[in-house]
């Protein structure tokens, strides 16, 4: 993704791409305002190469206690508790932790 930002007087304008730009907007992106290297009308799609790197949604069920937790100590640390949650769940994998469950009889 390329982002440009060009200061016009007071105003501001961002263009991310010319494929999601409206017709005003690809107006300016032609002008003469542009670089020549920065033609987006050249610009061809291409599939996502880190696609199976990406996350995978997930419906789990969790019990109030431990949401609590993972938000307040996400509050603290100024991050979205699911990046927390996720965190710690990706470690217990790298290490390959393991829980120890001892039924009482």
């Amino acid at each position: 993704m390329v982002c440009h930002y060009y200061r016009l007087e007071e105003r501001g304008i961002r263009i991310i791409s010319d494929r999601r730009a409206n017709k005003k907007k690809q107006l300016f992106i032609t002008s003469d305002i542009m670089r020549a290297d920065y033609d987006f009308s050249k610009m061809k799609g291409k599939k996502n190469p880190y696609i199976k790197h990406l996350k995978q949604p997930v419906t789990i069920r969790l019990d109030k206690a431990s949401v609590a937790y993972f938000k307040a100590m996400a509050t603290e640390l100024g991050m979205p508790y699911q990046n927390l949650i996720n965190l710690y769940l990706r470690d217990c994998a790298i290490n390959q932790k393991k829980l120890l469950l001892k039924w009482a009889s």
